[in-house]
């Protein structure tokens, strides 16, 4: 403490004086800091303001539509291509039409190339002949750059590989003749 704990005739301070000394001594400090005793901003760091209610405007601490949160929290952690990829599929009977929808189906999108499976061969040749017109679709409905190449692929063949275990050859065929 800057004053003095003992009274003028050299007795040490009790009680209610030694606490005014200290009270003293704790407002000499304040001053010396740069802080006014008894101002507005008791026991707060300088600079911080009164948080406030939100009140009738709109606040980012109100509630928030929830498709509005889920856009901000994709954006914030770069979902935002992987979700227009996911579109293609969501909405591909919308895009490409429902007659093309009804013989081809997405598969994957990389890197720009969507991956379409068509059920006949004679349709993958339809979607090879349509390509560009269906890359105008899926840019008009979804955006630009999210698909900028098709691979049209056709039926799957059976397979005849069962199990993990395969022995190189022609396999069923070598029985039948």
């Amino acid at each position: 403490m800057s004053t003095d704990s003992h009274t003028p005739e050299g007795e040490p301070l009790r009680g209610s004086d030694l606490a005014r000394a200290a009270l003293e001594a704790a407002k000499a400090s304040a001053k010396a800091r740069g802080r006014v005793p008894g101002s507005k901003s008791k026991g707060k760091a300088p600079g911080r303001r009164r948080r406030r209610w939100s009140g009738a405007g709109p606040d980012d601490r109100d509630p928030q539509p929830l498709g509005r949160l889920a856009s901000r929290i994709a954006v914030d952690r770069g979902w935002t291509e992987r979700l227009q990829g996911g579109q293609v599929f969501g909405r591909w009977a919308k895009l490409v039409g429902e007659d093309v929808a009804e013989h081809a189906k997405p598969i994957a999108l990389s890197d720009g190339e969507l991956t379409v499976q068509a059920d006949s061969t004679a349709w993958a040749t339809q979607l090879r002949l349509l390509q560009r017109e269906l890359l105008k679709r899926i840019a008009a409905g979804i955006g630009h750059g999210v698909v900028k190449k098709l691979r049209i692929k056709g039926p799957d063949a059976p397979s005849w590989r069962h199990g993990p275990r395969h022995v190189p050859g022609r396999g069923p065929r070598d029985t039948y003749g």
